[in-house]
């Protein structure tokens, strides 16, 4: 296996990010649209959080139906994404070693961390992203 390989060869660069003024429905349609799990949450280029597909789980019925839910609508509209969201992050850098990356998600058991350069996000990392790039050395 490759030292020292940078996590910007396997990172998502092509960010799809929720605004602080999005609202919860905007971020489910956005899960079930890209059928992702996290959602950087910006400021400008800036983040301020993290909402991951299993934080929404834990105040709707998300998982239930693709449907819409009226019930839903009405939970979604009790919290904004700021109420929600991971505030307290963790981010790496794009010249961050895979390996390192490797680390912080298995010892913080996290599965996804933002990738920031002089405070811009520039990616995101996820176990799904590590677990590709482990194949391939294989």
């Amino acid at each position: 296996m490759k030292s020292r390989v940078p996590v910007s060869e396997i990172m998502t660069k092509n960010i799809i990010a929720l605004d602080r003024s999005d609202d919860l429905i905007r971020a489910e349609q956005l899960f079930k649209r890209y059928k992702i799990r996290h959602l950087p949450v910006v400021r400008e280029e800036q983040i301020i959080g993290m909402l991951s597909y299993t934080d929404l789980l834990k105040i709707s019925f998300a998982d239930a139906t693709d449907d819409d839910l009226d019930i839903e609508s009405v939970v979604y509209n009790m919290y904004s994404i700021e109420q929600v969201m991971t505030k307290d992050l963790v981010s790496v850098t794009s010249k961050t070693a895979i390996s390192e990356v490797a680390e912080i998600l298995a010892e913080k058991e996290f599965h996804a961390l933002p990738v920031v350069d002089d405070s811009i996000l520039v990616g995101i990392v996820t176990t799904t992203d590590l677990i590709k790039y482990l194949l391939e050395q294989y």
